[in-house]
């Protein structure tokens, strides 16, 4: 049995770049950074004091009925402003002729809103008179009538996906799933499969996070895996550079319509790729860290090319994971020489959160979508903030200035803490 093609017809972006694809894009060839001093708390006193904002944000902006999710985190807002894009850029916002059952819905999404403010008081105003225990009669006492029940239920992981397809009636099957830095980009590896198999004709799909609140900040601080280049913030994403010291924390929603392609073509929609291989490993080796020998990385991109039914030297760019941590940028590089040989000398890459930071959940959908506009465009975004190389990051990363190069066939790396790695493969059509 032949398997259904996936193609994608509608792409949306919220990021601390832009607020719409074509802004982002832009802003990547240019070189410009989206990271600053954190203002979504006072930071102040941690070690690392920045990050990547989405900046002017406000969903009213982008739906009509924003007062109706004012209890969601910025998560979901940032995935329903996405999605009402990419839905408008494919055809289907107000589309009344589709089955909507057969329109599913598949994210990597993150955890939703944090209560931590009303948390610190509730728990100083618990303290036992020893100064050490936490009164707990006391402590619900107060939280009941502090915390709001209705953006408790947000914090839940698939509330995001629920939202979505309530906003934009989508009945057909609704997945979640969170696999760290790789959730959207699995997700969107998974919704392709969901295709094929004949279980859906179209499926919204992407990922969307903030972490950017101070339970994320100090649990990745006590981790040392963000930078603290504190004095100048714009400069401490630096992947592949030998004097990196650690990821900047990003936020945002990426979001795409994957469609059956023969469906999409009888509807006469615009198609921008076909989504042509998928590859889905774990390391099995340490929570916070890659192996160090990139076994996992190595199956997941070979897995995408045999999926795509292509070879490394058909592979025109590759968008890295390239987070800036020694770990990662040195393991990446090993894993994409083994499977490239010779050839990983000469095929272009480069890290998109040099200047968007890492955005976690959403971190893949958004490189993806990149990836395929660059492809497009015929240029591809640099990695900045590249002074310094590493011996053991020896190939062509595009050193912070965009360079023109037609491509027909990209692959997009996403290796998340706890060792999950997915590569996806995407080609002109």
């Amino acid at each position: 049995m032949q398997r259904r093609r996936v193609v994608i017809t509608g792409m949306g972006v919220i990021t601390p770049l832009g607020h719409n694809v074509t802004e982002l894009f832009q802003s990547q060839i240019e070189g410009k950074s989206g990271v600053g001093p954190i203002q979504h708390f006072d930071a102040r006193t941690f070690p690392t004091t920045f990050a990547s904002e989405v900046k002017n944000f406000d969903l009213a902006h982008h739906v009509p009925d924003a007062e109706r999710w004012k209890n969601c985190g910025l998560n979901t807002r940032f995935a329903l402003a996405a999605a009402r894009q990419a839905l408008q850029d494919a055809g289907l916002l107000d589309n009344t002729q589709m089955d909507r059952s057969t329109f599913g819905v598949y994210l990597g999404s993150g955890e939703g809103s944090h209560d931590f403010y009303h948390l610190v008081e509730c728990t100083a105003q618990s303290v036992k008179s020893d100064g050490f225990a936490i009164d707990n009669q006391r402590f619900i006492h107060h939280a009941t009538r502090a915390f709001s029940g209705a953006q408790e239920y947000e914090m839940e992981l698939q509330t995001t996906a629920g939202h979505l397809a309530q906003a934009y009636e989508l009945l057909g099957p609704n997945y979640t799933c969170q696999t760290a830095c790789a959730a959207s980009s699995q997700a969107i590896g998974e919704a392709m499969s969901l295709i094929r198999q004949g279980q859906a004709d179209l499926i919204l799909s992407g990922g969307a996070h903030s972490m950017i609140h101070p339970f994320g900040v100090s649990g990745f601080n006590l981790l040392t895996a963000l930078s603290q280049h504190n004095e100048f913030p714009q400069k401490a994403s630096r992947p592949f550079d030998l004097n990196r010291d650690g990821f900047v924390l990003g936020e945002g929603a990426g979001m795409v319509v994957l469609e059956e392609y023969e469906h999409a073509r009888k509807r006469g929609a615009t198609i921008y790729a076909e989504l042509s291989g998928y590859g889905s490993t774990a390391d099995a080796f340490r929570v916070t860290d890659s192996h160090p020998d990139g076994q996992g990385a190595i199956a997941a991109i070979r897995h995408a090319l045999a999926d795509a039914r292509v070879t490394p030297s058909q592979i025109g760019y590759i968008n890295a994971h390239g987070t800036s941590t020694q770990v990662n940028d040195r393991s990446e590089s090993i894993a994409i020489k083994a499977v490239f040989g010779e050839q990983a000398y000469k095929v272009p890459i480069s890290s998109s959160k040099s200047m968007l930071g890492h955005l976690i959940c959403a971190a893949g959908a958004v490189e993806l979508i990149i990836s395929i506009v660059a492809m497009h465009q015929g240029i591809l975004p640099p990695t900045i903030n590249y002074e310094t190389p590493d011996p053991d990051c020896d190939l062509d990363y595009i050193p912070n200035k965009a360079r023109e190069v037609r491509s027909n066939r990209i692959l997009s790396n996403s290796f998340g803490f706890g060792g999950q790695n997915i590569s996806l493969i995407a080609e002109r059509i």
